[in-house]
C-alpha cells in the first residue's frame, strides 16, 4: 500500500532548493525524498466465510512507564483450557512478546454478548493487578495479524478531524471525583471488552476480510443470582447500563465479559495498517528536511570556499617557483607534508573503531533500504530487529576489510590483535551492557528478560557467523593493494607550534558535533517516541533522506576542522577526523536525558537502567557511525590536497 504523497507545495519547496545543487545530487535527493515506506504483507490475506472462527490472541502487557513487558496470563485473567504458544522470531523475543491462545471464541458476522469466565483472586493477585493498573499497563491482542487499539480522534492544524490508532487498550484507571461511583486514588480494572471489528467485502473474493480491530474497555461490577453457576451463570448486571459501577481491582472475585460489534469498513486489505502507521502531519517531517538542508548548504557553502577559493590559491603559491624562499618562514597546511601521513597512537584501536563505523553504516543503509522496500512491515513483528542483528553479522566482513585497509595504512603489524578488537570490542561493550541489564530484568519477573537459549542462540551467531567473517575481511583487506602516499614521512616528526584556543581538541569537537546532530534531531525525535511511547514508525522514506544528510553533514564539518588544523600545523588529524563528527554522538545522549525528564513519566530504578543503558548503547553505535563517515571524510580530503603539491 503506497502511504499518501507529500502536498504538492513541499515538493515544489525542495525542487526549487534542489536546483541550486548540482544536477547530479538534485536527481538523487529527489529519488529517495519521493520513496515513500510502503508494506508487501507477510502473508496472503485471509477470507471468513459467515460464522467462521476468528482467533483471537493475547500478546503482552506494557507499559510507558515502566518498560518491563509482563505475560498477559502473569494477571488474573481467563485462561484457555490448553495454553499453546506461538513461534516467535528473535526480534519477538527480544521485544518481549509471548503470543499465547486466548479463551475468546468470535465467530465472523455474530454479533453477541458472552461470559467468559469469573475469577477469584488472592491476596497476592490483587495486588499485582492494583499494582499495574497503577503502572499504567496496557493490554495488547492479536486478531488476523492486527493488534488490538484504541480509536481516537484527532484534530489536525486545518481544524479537520482524523481517526487514529492507540496501541492497544488500558488494563485499568484510577479513580477521580470526575469519574462517577469511583473513589479518588483506588485502582479499577476493566473488565468487560467490546471487539469492534471492521470487515470488506468485495466481488473480487469471497467471504469477508478484516481490516480492523478496536477495543473498547469498560470497567463494570457484573452481580448475578444465587451461586455462580459455571455452565450457565445468570448475570444481573446485563445490559450494561451507565449507573452500573465500576470494578474495583481490589475484589475477592472478578467476572470478565466480552461482546463483539461487526462493521463494515470500505478499507481494502492492503490499506488496512495506514491507521496504525499513520504518524501525523508530514509537514513536521519536511521542516526537518529543510532545516537539515540549510546546515548542509552552509557547510557546502563553507566547504567550496575553502577547496575552490582558499586551496587553489595555496596551491598556486605553494607550486610557485619564484616565492618558494618567502614560503619558507610562513606558516601554512603544505609544512606538515612530511608528517600528515605520520601513523596515530593506538592505532588498531582507530582502525577497529573505523571497521565498526562500516558495519553499522552498511546495516544501517540495508535495513533502511528493505524498510523501504515493505519487506519490514509491522505486520511481521519483529523482523526490523531480526534483520538489523543478522545484517550487522554478515556485515562483519566489511568491518574486517575496512578495519585492516585502515591499519595497514597506519603500518600496523599486531594483525591478530586487530582481528579479534574488531570481532569483539563493540559487540562486546553492547552485549555486555544487555546481559547486565538483563539481570534487572529477571529481578522484575518481566517477559522482557532474555531467556538463555535466545542469548545462546545470539552468542552463537556472534562466534559462528560474525567472528568468521571478521576474519575473512580482514584476510581480504591484508591482502589488498594501497596505492602510493602522494608525500614521504620523515624519521623525526616535526614540532607543533602552540595553538589557538578554538583549536583545542575539546572546542573543535563540542562545535563539530552541534551541526549533525541539528541535522538529524527532529526525526530522533519521532524515533523515540516510537520507541519509549510505544508508537508505530514507519517513514522510512525521510529517514533515509535524513541519512544521506547526516553523511554529508559529518564529512563537511570534518573536512572544515581538519583544514583549519593543518593550517595551524597540527598534523594529528586522524583521530581528531573520527571525534569531531563522533561527538556528535555526546549530543544525542544528553538529549535523551532532557527526553527522560521533559517527556517520559518513568520513576523504578530497573525502568531508568533500562532507558538510559538502550541510550548509551544506541548513542555508542552513532558515535562509531558519524566517527567513521568523518573520517574517511577527511581521509579523502587530506590524500586530495597533498597529491596536488610540488615536494622536493
Amino acid at each position: 500500500e503506497q502511504r499518501a504523497a507529500p502536498g504538492e507545495a513541499n515538493i515544489v519547496a525542495l525542487h526549487s532548493l534542489a536546483r541550486t545543487m548540482p544536477r547530479l545530487a538534485a536527481r538523487a535527493l529527489a529519488l529517495i525524498a519521493s520513496a515513500q515506506a510502503f508494506y508487501l504483507p507477510g502473508v496472503a490475506p485471509r477470507d471468513y466465510m459467515d460464522s467462521d472462527k476468528v482467533e483471537i490472541r493475547v500478546h503482552k502487557l506494557s507499559s510507558p512507564r515502566t518498560h518491563l513487558p509482563f505475560d498477559y496470563y502473569s494477571l488474573p485473567f481467563c485462561r484457555p483450557d490448553n495454553l499453546v504458544k506461538q513461534a516467535e522470531n528473535l526480534g519477538e523475543v527480544l521485544h518481549g512478546a509471548v503470543i499465547q491462545n486466548s479463551p475468546y471464541e468470535v465467530f465472523m458476522g455474530r454479533s453477541e454478548f458472552r461470559i467468559a469466565c469469573r475469577v477469584e483472586l488472592t491476596k497476592a493477585q490483587k495486588i499485582t493487578l492494583s499494582q499495574r493498573v497503577r503502572q499504567d499497563y496496557r493490554v495488547h491482542l492479536i486478531m488476523d495479524n492486527l493488534p488490538a487499539a484504541t480509536k481516537m480522534i484527532a484534530e489536525m492544524a486545518d481544524g479537520t478531524k482524523k481517526d487514529m490508532y492507540d496501541r492497544g487498550f488500558r488494563l485499568g484507571f484510577l479513580g477521580s471525583k470526575d469519574i462517577p461511583g469511583t473513589e479518588p486514588t483506588k485502582p479499577y480494572v476493566n473488565n468487560h471488552l467490546r471487539f469492534i471489528v471492521k470487515y470488506h467485502r468485495s466481488d473480487t473474493f469471497p467471504g469477508s476480510r478484516i481490516v480492523g480491530f478496536e477495543v473498547e474497555a469498560y470497567s463494570v461490577k457484573h452481580t448475578y443470582e444465587g451461586q455462580w453457576d459455571e455452565k450457565s451463570p445468570k448475570l444481573t448486571s446485563v445490559p450494561l447500563r451507565p449507573d452500573l459501577a465500576p470494578m474495583l481491582a481490589w475484589s475477592n472475585e472478578i467476572v470478565y465479559t466480552y461482546d463483539v460489534v461487526w462493521e463494515h469498513s470500505p478499507i481494502a486489505w492492503a490499506s488496512r495498517w495506514d491507521l496504525y502507521l499513520y504518524m501525523g502531519d508530514d509537514q513536521v517531517h519536511w521542516f526537518s528536511i529543510l532545516n537539515s538542508l540549510v546546515i548542509v548548504l552552509l557547510l557546502s557553502g563553507i566547504v567550496a570556499m575553502i577547496m575552490v577559493r582558499t586551496l587553489r590559491r595555496d596551491l598556486a603559491e605553494y607550486n610557485s617557483v619564484e616565492e618558494k624562499e618567502e614560503l619558507l618562514e610562513e606558516s601554512g597546511w603544505k609544512l606538515v607534508h612530511a608528517d600528515v601521513l605520520r601513523p596515530p597512537p593506538l592505532a588498531a584501536w582507530l582502525a577497529t573503531t573505523i571497521g565498526t563505523g562500516m558495519q553499522v553504516l552498511c546495516m544501517s543503509f540495508i535495513s533502511i533500504a528493505c524498510a523501504m522496500l515493505g519487506f519490514l512491515s509491522p505486520a511481521n513483528r519483529g523482523s526490523m530487529l531480526t534483520v538489523s542483528l543478522l545484517l550487522f553479522a554478515l556485515m562483519g566482513v566489511a568491518a574486517g576489510y575496512c578495519a585492516a585497509l585502515a591499519y595497514k595504512a597506519f603500518k600496523g603489524a599486531q594483525w591478530k590483535s586487530l582481528t579479534l578488537l574488531t570481532a569483539f570490542l563493540f559487540p562486546g561493550i553492547v552485549l555486555g551492557v544487555m546481559f547486565v541489564l538483563n539481570f534487572f530484568i529477571w529481578g522484575q519477573h518481566s517477559s522482557g528478560a532474555v531467556p538463555f537459549g535466545t542469548m545462546f542462540a545470539v552468542l552463537c551467531i556472534w562466534f559462528l557467523i560474525s567472528f568468521p567473517l571478521v576474519w575473512v575481511g580482514v584476510w581480504l583487506g591484508y591482502r589488498g593493494t594501497l596505492k602510493d602516499p602522494p608525500v614521504k614521512t620523515n624519521m623525526v616528526p616535526r614540532v607543533i607550534p602552540s595553538q589557538a584556543w578554538y583549536l583545542h581538541p575539546l572546542f573543535t569537537m563540542l562545535i563539530g558535533g552541534i551541526l549533525p546532530f541539528g541535522a538529524v534531531f527532529i526525526e530522533l525525535y519521532f524515533i523515540m517516541s516510537s520507541i519509549w511511547l510505544q508508537r508505530f514508525y514507519y517513514v522510512f522514506g525521510f529517514l533515509a533522506l535524513v541519512l544521506l544528510i547526516l553523511i554529508i553533514t559529518c564529512a563537511e564539518i570534518s573536512i572544515v576542522m581538519c583544514y583549519f588544523q593543518l593550517c595551524a600545523e597540527d598534523y594529528h588529524w586522524w583521530w581528531r577526523a573520527f571525534l569531531t563528527s563522533g561527538s556528535s554522538a555526546g549530543y544525542m545522549f544528553a538529549y535523551s536525558a532532557f527526553y527522560f525528564y521533559t517527556k517520559l513519566e518513568i520513576t523504578k530504578l530497573t525502568s531508568c537502567l533500562l532507558y538510559f543503558g538502550y541510550m548509551f548503547i544506541a548513542a555508542l553505535v552513532f558515535f562509531v557511525l558519524t566517527g567513521t563517515i568523518g573520517f574517511y571524510a577527511c581521509y579523502w580530503f587530506v590524500w586530495r590536497i597533498f597529491s596536488a603539491i610540488k615536494v622536493d
